[in-house]
């Protein structure tokens, strides 16, 4: 078999891009990013041996941002690092811990990773550091794979514990009396990661941060905290928020970086007329077996677990054809077995792995060697991870070699928005990462379970919360126990194993295989939010790459019963919605923000063909409508003289458009938020266009909107003003138009808006 990675056969760098630019799509922008050379600084006063043992690797002098980190934080002083990726954060935290474990044994400090991988991966890293100086430092990893009987000896022995905050929230904080050795000398709290802490998981990890505090209060420790994040627009105030004290920002990046080329590639016009394009995922698989066949080590990126299997699939049978050994090519994803991760990331820092395909499970930043390329099957949702993912490239600056990143357009309005406007991507502020910390609906919980660590004093604090109307409510309905000024947990049940952190209520549905009768057996669950489009009677549901289909559903016992089945196609279902508005919090003029209710009706499915993504055929959803209570931005518009049919048009279009553009803003995926137009609002008497946060009690998003007052209608004219289409596409008002006038009215309402506004 030809051996397509040999030094004869390899197409260097330069000349794919030279390919890549030939192709017949189009590119809209070719960026090339110099290379910067390492600025240094002098060690600060740290233990001998460890300077020792950093100049035995390579690292005679630290980059500027890990000397003040090292400086902070070895002074108590908790920072937040804020550089790109593989700019060394490692060391910020790993040397002023392993300091204070040399001049203090009692010292104790935890790091917590987001994901198993990247746990895993920085115990290896800390493994080798700690036998190259000898040190007795006993670092041990506690998850879920941690097996039972190691469990006591990490309680008791381990200096450094690396876990997530899964297994903080259910496995740790409700057993802290176990771990009193910890938290009696907790030094230090590491925070890798930190922007993926957003939205509903970022406030439940915070209200697990405060639930620390009172822990750390209880032993007498007053740890100090390092966070390390890729860059974000508001590191400082989201570092804050969820440690709940004063953080240092270090953004100034010393590291060295190789030249890097960043293309934005928008595959061809298949059919004009409706904007179609060629498949993106095709594409995708193009560019990656190009660069497989030619010695380029690659990473693909796309955003579901189905694209991944067929990417992976593509590109295993064309080097199948191509005389390429296909095990060089692997798929990487959360259904794959840890063993299995942990292979493959092995197989690609000692090189026998030379492409992989991959959800955002690989966008954090586990060590997997050096590549050369990073191809993203479509926009990842937020610039903060399309520059992670492009950054997984030209890791190791030091080899002098460069990198490039493609992102491929999908035909997705938002990818489409970002082709005809780079300047969003290249030269716009990375997205603000919010949390809601006093969400109400998720404060509740983790009020339960603080409770049920340590009883609650009268007049005491949760974070910067009172919360005595909480626990006199918990109180009444015999959840707690008031006896005096304190409050005590008397409830049978265990708060913390109920509380999901991915979502704002803890109902879930559990999913059960009943293929074999006489066997069944739970393979997952989710969410009731997310539930009626996905798991409804008939749906297809995918588990580990398997189609099962689905054949009951029990809302009484929140039960989906499922079986194996052999299919070509999956299921996607629609719904519709309406908003109420209960109050209004807040308004200026013609916008504002308040409680609404929103009602959610599971309607139709389409049944969609695999690999050809054809519609196959449809059915009804007949499921009962859910209503929850959350919070909305709204926009009153500018009254039209427009038939109804028109109008409902033109507001439909601009619903389109802000549903794509919002997420720039919000640093949210799109099912975070629901846009609503009303023709004509039955509250506002007025036609009306409602941004809601698709979550109970809202997470801040609506209110962020407020505040950026016309900002965002002003990009949405942007994007539909410099759309090539002629009647609207879906890059702009979406695909389903009747004539040429309908784009031209979204652009006239839009600049209504901002006329009137500016009038005003």
């Amino acid at each position: 078999m030809r051996n397509p990675y040999s030094a004869q056969a390899t197409m260097n760098l330069p000349m794919l891009l030279k390919w890549i630019k030939s192709m017949p799509g189009e590119i809209t922008e070719h960026k090339v990013i110099p290379a910067a050379d390492a600025v240094t600084a002098d060690w600060p006063n740290i233990d001998s041996g460890l300077i020792a043992a950093m100049q035995r690797r390579g690292i005679t002098r630290p980059y500027t941002h890990q000397a003040r980190a090292v400086s902070l934080a070895s002074s108590g002083r908790s920072c937040a690092v804020v550089t790109p990726t593989a700019s060394g954060k490692t060391l910020c935290y790993n040397i002023p811990v392993l300091d204070g474990i040399i001049r203090d044994s009692t010292t104790r400090a935890m790091y917590l990773f987001p994901t198993k991988a990247l746990a895993q991966d920085q115990l290896s890293e800390l493994y080798a550091l700690i036998e190259d100086m000898r040190l007795d430092v006993r670092t041990f990893t506690y998850d879920g794979d941690t097996p039972a009987d190691a469990r006591m000896k990490v309680r008791n022995a381990g200096h450094i514990v690396i876990t997530n905050p899964d297994m903080l929230h259910t496995g740790i904080l409700p057993h802290h009396t176990k771990w009193r050795n910890l938290f009696e000398n907790l030094k230090f709290i590491v925070i890798d990661e930190l922007h993926t802490y957003r939205g509903i998981f970022g406030s439940h990890f915070a209200l697990i941060l405060r639930r620390l505090a009172r822990v750390c209060e209880f032993y007498g420790s007053d740890p100090t905290f390092i966070c390390c994040s890729a860059t974000i627009a508001n590191p400082r105030e989201l570092a804050e928020q969820l440690v709940g004290e004063p953080v240092e920002l270090i953004d100034e990046n010393g590291a060295p970086s190789c030249e890097r080329h960043v293309i934005l590639y928008n595959p061809p016009v298949v059919n004009a007329t409706l904007g179609i394009r060629r498949s993106s995922l095709l594409e995708s698989a193009r560019i990656a077996m190009k660069a497989v066949s030619n010695g380029v080590r690659t990473i693909v990126f796309s955003r579901s677990r189905i694209n991944v299997e067929l990417l992976l699939k593509y590109l295993q049978d064309e080097a199948v054809r191509s005389g390429i050994n296909p095990g060089r090519i692997s798929g990487y994803r959360g259904g794959y077995l840890p063993n299995e991760r942990r292979a493959i990331e092995k197989g690609l820092r000692d090189g026998d792995i030379h492409c992989v395909v991959s959800t955002n499970a690989l966008e954090l930043g586990v060590d997997i060697g050096s590549l050369e390329l990073a191809v993203l099957h479509g926009y990842p949702g937020s610039v903060a991870s399309a520059w992670q993912q492009m950054g997984r490239a030209g890791r190791r600056a030091s080899d002098g070699r460069m990198a490039a990143a493609v992102m491929v357009a999908s035909s997705h309005s938002l990818d489409q928005f970002l082709c005809v406007n780079p300047g969003y991507f290249f030269g716009a502020s990375p997205e603000r990462a919010r949390i809601n910390p006093t969400n109400p609906y998720i404060q509740i919980g983790h009020i339960k379970c603080s409770a049920f660590e340590l009883p609650f004093r009268s007049g005491e604090k949760f974070g910067e919360c009172d919360v005595e109307d909480a626990l006199d409510f918990l109180s009444r309905h015999d959840v707690i126990h008031r006896h005096g000024d304190t409050y005590h947990w008397q409830a049978d049940s265990y708060p913390a194993a109920s509380l999901s952190l991915r979502s704002a209520t803890s109902e879930n549905f559990v999913i059960h295989d009943i293929t074999d009768a006489s066997k069944p057996k739970v393979i997952g669950q989710m969410d009731r939010r997310t539930a009626p489009t996905l798991i409804f009677p008939q749906a297809i549901y995918f588990h580990l790459g398997e189609p099962y289909q689905v054949m009951e559903l029990d809302h009484e016992e929140m039960r989906c019963y499922v079986k194996r089945v052999e299919v070509d196609y999956y299921t996607d279902g629609d719904s519709a919605s309406r908003i109420e508005v209960l109050d209004e919090m807040e308004t200026n003029g013609n916008i504002g923000w308040g409680e609404v209710l929103l009602a959610v009706h599971p309607t139709v499915y389409k049944k969609i063909k695999l690999l050809t993504h054809e519609n196959v055929g449809y059915g009804h959803i007949h499921l009962p409508e859910e209503q929850m209570h959350t919070t909305s931005f709204w926009i009153c518009l500018p009254e039209s003289t427009d038939p109804p049919g028109e109008r409902r048009e033109t507001i439909s279009g601009l619903a389109n458009l802000v549903r794509s553009i919002a997420p720039l803003y919000l640093m949210c995926d799109r099912g975070d938020i629901i846009v609503k137009g009303h023709e004509r609002d039955p509250h506002f008497r007025a036609p009306t266009l409602f941004v809601a946060d698709n979550v109970p009690g809202g997470i801040g998003l609506s209110e962020t909107l407020f505040d950026l007052g016309l900002d965002l209608f002003a990009a949405c004219l942007d994007a539909v003003s410099n759309c090539g289409c002629r009647a609207g596409c879906p890059a702009c008002i979406g695909a389903t138009v009747s004539d040429i006038g309908e784009k031209k009215a979204v652009a006239a309402l839009l600049r209504l808006v901002l006329s009137s506004r500016r009038a005003a």
